[in-house]
């Protein structure tokens, strides 16, 4: 192939059936010149055998698979449910129905109906809120990172924030406490020391140039052996006897004792306002269960100042974000919630359920393929994920494959490209996919994959 026999970008446009198209045209113009561009290198350095039609062909091919959005459904078989990679908390059909069918065209977000004068997007699920927390006031900003600095900004900026060593924890992405603090224009003082922390070393630290204390749940890791941290009713007594505030940021933020749901502890946002935390902040899209949010919970004079801030409305919620969030705080109807939420449902559903679905995935399998792909089920652990109950592990059970006729990272990137992408992990050398986030009307997705890739493993 010499370089003029390389079709032009104005003739594969033109070619294109654009009826089947959803992509402006100047971002396919810029794909092709991008793939031609290759094929012209390639050309000049000898490298391509192609012809014409071959070219076109593959072009095209590129051209279709954008035409799928980026953003699309899998299928979690890591077991994680709350996995930050693949959108934390995942939603029920009900709750995106509910919440689509008040949100298409315009909605009320900002207008009182009653009087027909402004509103507040806030009053959509405060009450809601306020009700399962027992909190005076409610507020809700787009994540528990910025429910964090918001909390920091009003109440510290210029002053102290005094925090235990043990505590200055990162989280995924290098978000750090310290560097939060920094950013709120709060400074830093470090307490006690990361195993031990005493009520006298809070006494001697804090002044009149204090602005809180803060004190940070580690949700993402734990430190054992010989340990000693604060009571939250005893900080709460200092922090009344020299009038600043306490702000625990819970990050989780369990609405309920997770004993109860047969799940591990985990402090419940009711309990820490009890003991005398003037504000609670958590995640919405973790324990709760609902979509990416940072809710903040407490004392209606602290929250009416963080809803004053203008830092407020830089990170303020959108409409699509409260509706989710509304729907999602109605499934606490009981305790652990309803089906609805999604997320407890698949906390609660047991091992023993899960290996008989995997016996039964496999008994729908074709004979051919269970062979080939040496298809079994196994019991398995996993974690909760997005930091929530780090320790502690969660009965599952597993599809493991057990083949030596194709390498379990080959196999993991065959189900990752299916037209529904699959995703599982690779385990003693053997590829599985984990049950527990599997989620209910998924397997005849699951086991169609399986045949097909059985079939194309030579």
């Amino acid at each position: 192939m010499k370089l003029r026999d390389i079709p032009s970008v104005h003739t594969l446009l033109n070619k294109l059936q654009w009826e089947k198209i959803y992509l402006p045209r100047e971002y396919v113009r810029l794909i092709i010149r991008q793939e031609l561009a290759n094929i012209r290198r390639m050309v000049k350095n000898g490298e391509i055998p192609l012809e014409e039609s071959e070219i076109n062909e593959n072009i095209y091919s590129v051209v279709l698979k954008l035409n799928r959005p980026s953003l699309t459904k899998v299928i979690n078989g890591t077991g994680i449910i709350l996995h930050t990679g693949l959108g934390r908390a995942p939603f029920s059909r009900k709750v995106l129905r509910n919440a689509m069918s008040e949100m298409e065209g315009y909605s009320n977000l900002e207008i009182d109906l009653k009087d027909g004068k402004r509103g507040e997007r806030i009053d959509h699920v405060s009450l809601l809120l306020n009700a399962l927390t027992g909190a005076e006031s409610s507020l809700v900003v787009n994540n528990n990172a910025a429910a964090v600095l918001l909390s920091l900004n009003t109440l510290a900026e210029g002053k102290e924030v005094l925090i235990s060593r043990g505590q200055l924890v990162e989280i995924g992405g290098l978000f750090r406490i310290p560097d939060v603090i920094g950013k709120s224009g709060a400074k830093l003082v470090e307490v006690g020391t990361t195993n031990r922390t005493h009520f006298e070393d809070y006494v001697r630290a804090i002044s009149d140039k204090t602005g809180i204390i803060l004190v940070v749940h580690t949700s993402n890791y734990r430190i054992q052996g010989f340990t000693k941290e604060v009571s939250l009713p005893e900080l709460a007594s200092v922090c009344q006897k020299k009038k600043v505030s306490l702000v625990v940021d819970l990050g989780s933020g369990a609405l309920f004792n997770l004993e109860d749901a047969d799940l591990p502890y985990e402090p419940v946002v009711s309990d820490v306002l009890k003991q005398g935390a003037n504000l609670v902040t958590f995640s919405g899209d973790k324990l709760l269960g609902g979509p990416q949010a940072g809710v903040i919970c407490g004392k209606k004079r602290l929250v009416s100042k963080l809803h004053r801030n203008p830092l407020y409305r830089a990170v303020r919620c959108d409409k699509m974000t409260i509706s989710l969030l509304e729907q999602t705080v109605r499934s606490f109807r009981q305790k652990p919630p309803d089906r609805g939420n999604l997320t407890y449902l698949l906390f609660t559903t047991s091992r023993n359920k899960l290996m008989n679905r995997g016996q039964r995935l496999v008994k729908s399998v074709s004979k051919m393929a269970v062979k080939k792909l040496g298809l079994n089920v196994v019991t398995s652990e996993v974690e909760a994920g997005s930091g929530s109950l780090p320790t502690e592990k969660i009965e599952s059970a597993a599809l493991q494959f057990h083949t030596r006729i194709i390498k379990p990272s080959e196999l993991s990137e065959r189900f990752r490209n299916q037209k529904i992408p699959i995703l599982g992990y690779v385990s003693g050398n053997q590829f599985r996919i984990d049950l527990k986030a599997v989620l209910p009307g998924q397997d005849k997705d699951l086991t169609q994959a399986i045949e097909k890739i059985a079939k194309t493993i030579r």
